[in-house]
């Protein structure tokens, strides 16, 4: 008796596994009718979600010169390299170069690091840039898309300087990140010094979604590693240090040379 009672509650399940596979397979059906016929039925899934790590606010730096020769810049630049310090120079809205360096969580902090270097005659007079004074402080009230014509506007002041960082690995040479570092901090955005690690940070986006003031991605040298990067201007074109005894200029992503070469492109704002 408890054995029949066994094979009925089995049979029982049998059956409602039959019914349920049933009506899924009609449902598979109902969809690939739908499609078309012979036609598969495809689930759009979601996109993959994106590395996203955003860049943080630049706080207090030290602007310290200001050359009508770019050499003096530059000079000024190696000096400060030579102690470890990571400077940048720049055309002021004056004509004059000058140079940018920290970024300090206070200003106490950097008028002690600007006086210890006056004291060292590294530099002589110096300012320093409060949080306040860049584009991308919400003090400013800018908005996305003027910060991004802000980003550009300061990319294009570097347009046919021979820009010569002095990087480790560049010296005497071009080095683009540090374009691209420079035009960014230069707008409140720390933004890392090495094309590398520059696109390892942001919003992974397509060609297709690019906005003025995102980064471009190139694998110059051999292989496919990026090598290479540049600030988009909108209209397939981007500002670039593209290389030694070479002006900075203006190039389009779809020329024979970088179409090849795009890796991709990152936002951070």
């Amino acid at each position: 008796m408890q054995e029949k009672k066994v094979n009925r509650k089995v049979a029982e399940r049998n059956r409602m596994l039959g019914t349920k596979a049933v009506i899924f397979i009609l449902f598979i059906f109902s969809l690939m009718s739908a499609s078309g016929c012979g036609k598969k039925a495809y689930v759009r899934l979601p996109p993959p979600e994106r590395h996203v790590t955003a860049v943080s606010r630049t706080g207090y730096s030290i602007q310290a010169g200001a050359f009508s020769d770019l050499q003096n810049a530059v000079r000024l630049v190696m000096s400060l390299k030579e102690k470890g310090i990571d400077a940048y120079y720049f055309m002021h809205g004056s004509g004059l170069y000058k140079v940018r360096f920290g970024d300090f969580a206070g200003r106490e902090k950097a008028l002690k690091k600007a006086a210890d270097l006056k004291d060292m005659g590294v530099i002589s007079a110096f300012f320093i840039v409060s949080p306040n004074d860049y584009a991308a402080s919400e003090t400013k009230g800018f908005s996305e898309g003027r910060l991004r014509r802000e980003l550009v506007r300061t990319a294009e002041s570097f347009i046919g300087i021979p820009y010569r960082w002095g990087g480790s690995s560049m010296s005497g040479g071009f080095d683009c990140s540090g374009l691209t570092s420079a035009v960014y901090h230069l707008n409140g955005l720390s933004l890392p010094r090495t094309s590398r690690e520059q696109y390892g940070r942001g919003a992974a986006i397509k060609r297709r979604e690019l906005k003025k003031g995102d980064l471009v991605f190139f694998a110059t040298g051999s292989g496919k590693k990026v090598s290479h990067v540049g600030i988009y201007t909108g209209k397939d074109s981007f500002i670039h240090a593209p290389g030694r005894n070479k002006d900075i200029r203006q190039d389009r992503i779809s020329s024979a040379y970088f179409s090849k070469r795009y890796v991709g492109a990152r936002r951070y704002i």
